[in-house]
């Protein structure tokens, strides 16, 4: 038994083997701190109410949108504002529309509308 253990702190006083150990070991602790502190992909806690999952449909059907996701501010029962976020072509006569159509629905100016591109 005392023979393993000579050969093991052999091993150990390796300068190379040291090295090696203390580089694993931050590796795994690196490892460790993304898992904890990285963003976790495709799980929202936000949840579209009916009203903001029937206007990202509305405004998916104008030309050159590919996608949109909507999210409404609403101050007293009311809308107050809206943020809509789309895919699609990035043109200004676009962001344009989607303004226009996100206020129609939604009984609200334009001003109160923010549209950003993915």
């Amino acid at each position: 038994m005392t023979v393993s253990f000579k050969k093991l702190k052999g091993l150990f006083a390796r300068r190379s083997v040291k090295l090696i150990l203390v580089l694993l070991l931050g590796l795994l602790l690196l490892l460790a701190a993304f898992r904890v502190f990285s963003p976790k992909r495709g799980q929202s806690t936000y949840t579209a109410s009916d009203r903001e999952a029937k206007l990202s449909a509305l405004l998916e059907k104008l030309d050159g949108v590919k996608s949109a996701a909507v999210m409404i501010t609403e101050q007293g029962g009311d809308p107050a504002s809206a943020v809509v976020i789309y895919e699609g072509e990035d043109t200004f006569l676009l962001r344009i529309h989607l303004a226009e159509v996100a206020a129609g629905a939604l009984g609200i100016e334009e001003r109160e509308i923010r549209v950003y591109a993915a």
